[in-house]
């Protein structure tokens, strides 16, 4: 997802986008959503929430972290 697609979602949930890079931004989104901040988190590649927006990007995250 694009940080401009993440920053609406962020703004719905009034929060500041500013200073907050792509991890951060979503790991706020996921806490006010009332889930867990696991954004790029995901051990040996995998997540065990199958329907999270976040995850395409957020296991190409992890695998990058490696």
């Amino acid at each position: 997802m694009i940080m401009s697609d993440i920053r609406k979602i962020a703004q719905q949930h009034r929060i500041k986008t500013s200073k907050l890079n792509k991890t951060m931004l979503v790991r706020k989104i996921q806490t006010t959503e009332g889930n867990f901040d696991c954004f790029a988190t995901a051990s040996s590649n995998y997540c065990d929430q199958p329907e999270c927006i976040w995850q395409v990007d957020c296991l190409k995250l992890a695998k990058q972290k490696k």
